[in-house]
């Protein structure tokens, strides 16, 4: 129906604006059009289709506008785009034909490049590429372990400044300690981890020396002293290995750290035992002379010999004992492997017939009875005793007071009975001691004060026994 109303229309189309161009019968739009034309009565062509067209026009023509007012700048900045088009695809197909000529280049070069760097060949390269991505990827983890030398120096030098109390810091350089052991353990052959331990391992033979030092203190406790001795025996395990005796070579480090601190408290008296000693001066020069003339002049000596000796003996008491029984409190199987040695050594003179069992090879009983050394507690109240006994044999002939010098051995009698409680009583060396002040003395009255102090000594600790088991 549209394309004989085109015929019929297309008459007019020229002679009614000439300078418009006719539309065409194949656009849709004109289609469109014309088959609603075929659908309105013929009055309306006459009366209201001029006016609807013109409105259409019109609406057309607002929205051409607003579409212009909206778009202005893409449209300006199309037209120039467009206008630049003829100048730009000459060059767009000229890098197209560089691009097509340089492309099997690259592809030689890819394939070059892959197998250079291929996975299935050794390359020198590709290795410290692939180290430096592992380095990469593990970065925290190897900071973390450079850390660990600062850290625990850190962890010592506090513990070392809180003192052998903190027993947290203590525990946790032994924690890092043994981590880096590990680790050490794990990878031997990494020299990273060699030069950590080395500088570890550093650190912790300080950390021995301050709690070797720790055990020097003046005023130890047993449980701090229990803390070091354990602490130790994690840090130096060799110590504590001994094959010798069963307490090892810390018993030995124990005795002879609180050896020192009691030798160095006793040389906190060298003023009173200068003033001792310008005494003993003066007594070898009047033993010299003539002794003299009156009693009183003769027993006015010995003040500050008396005075020194009694805080000598006071401080020696109260340290021996402390020592002695906090070893044993430490060390529990120290008496028990002294007993031991005790009896493995004690060998009697053999007979006919043992004589006759040793040339039939039987000899490695005895040898084997003196291949274990003794206990450190077996001779350590013995060397005690020698000090105690070379001090007093020393100044107690100064004493010419009678009073004094028995108020004196009475005190020795009492350090004496203090010791014996722990298995070191010397009260039967006094004598042996009475009989060399004896020979050096000129007074005969020497041995028998000794002898009435030990009988009022005795006869005091029988009393005191007695009102011990009537209070039991």
């Amino acid at each position: 129906m549209a394309d004989p109303l085109y015929e019929l229309l297309a008459p007019y189309f020229h002679s009614s604006k000439p300078e418009t161009q006719a539309p065409k019968a194949i656009d849709g739009t004109t289609g469109k059009y014309l088959n609603r034309l075929s659908t309105l009565p013929l009055s309306a062509l006459s009366s209201s289709e001029d006016d609807s067209l013109a409105q259409s026009s019109h609406t057309n023509l607002l929205s051409l506008q607003a579409l212009s007012a909206r778009s202005n700048a893409a449209i300006v900045l199309s037209a120039d785009h467009h206008s630049n088009l003829s100048e730009n695809l000459p060059k767009v197909v000229e890098k197209s034909e560089v691009l097509r000529h340089d492309v099997p280049k690259l592809d030689e070069e890819a394939v070059g490049f892959s197998g250079k760097y291929s996975r299935s060949t050794e390359n020198e390269i590709l290795n410290k590429r692939k180290m430096a991505l592992l380095m990469a990827r593990n970065v925290d983890r190897l900071s973390d372990i450079l850390d660990l030398p600062t850290l625990l120096s850190s962890t010592i030098s506090f513990s070392t400044l809180q003192g052998a109390s903190n027993a947290n810091s203590f525990a946790s350089a032994l924690d890092l300690h043994s981590h880096i052991k590990r680790l050490h353990l794990f990878y031997q052959d990494s020299q990273l981890v060699a030069l950590i331990y080395q500088q570890t391992d550093e650190a912790m033979q300080e950390m021995t020396s301050n709690l070797i030092a720790s055990l020097k203190l003046q005023n130890i406790k047993l449980a701090a002293g229990m803390r070091t001795i354990g602490w130790l025996r994690r840090i130096v395990p060799e110590l504590d290995a001994s094959l010798n005796n069963k307490e090892g070579n810390l018993g030995a480090l124990f005795l002879v750290c609180r050896l020192a601190t009691l030798t160095s408290t006793l040389a906190a008296l060298e003023p009173l035992s200068d003033l001792a000693d310008q005494e003993t001066a003066l007594r070898e020069r009047d033993g010299k002379l003539s002794r003299p003339s009156t009693t009183k002049d003769y027993w006015t000596q010995g003040q500050q010999t008396e005075k020194y000796l009694k805080r000598y003996i006071e401080i020696f008491r109260e340290q021996s004992f402390a020592i002695i029984s906090m070893y044993r409190s430490i060390f529990p199987s120290a008496h028990e492997a002294a007993a031991y040695n005790r009896s493995a050594l004690n060998v009697k003179t053999p007979g006919l017939q043992s004589i006759d069992s040793i040339r039939m090879g039987n000899e490695s009983q005895i040898s084997a009875s003196f291949s274990t050394l003794p206990s450190a507690l077996a001779t350590f109240p013995m060397h005690l005793i020698d000090l105690l006994s070379s001090t007093l044999k020393q100044y107690l002939p100064n004493l010419r007071d009678k009073s004094s010098r028995e108020s004196l051995l009475t005190q020795v009698l009492y350090c004496a009975g203090s010791l014996g409680r722990l298995g070191g009583d010397f009260s039967m060396q006094l004598a042996t001691l009475a009989i060399d002040i004896e020979d050096d003395d000129e007074d005969d009255d020497t041995e028998t004060q000794w002898i009435t102090v030990m009988k009022k000594h005795r006869e005091l600790a029988k009393k005191l026994e007695k009102m011990a088991s009537g209070a039991s």
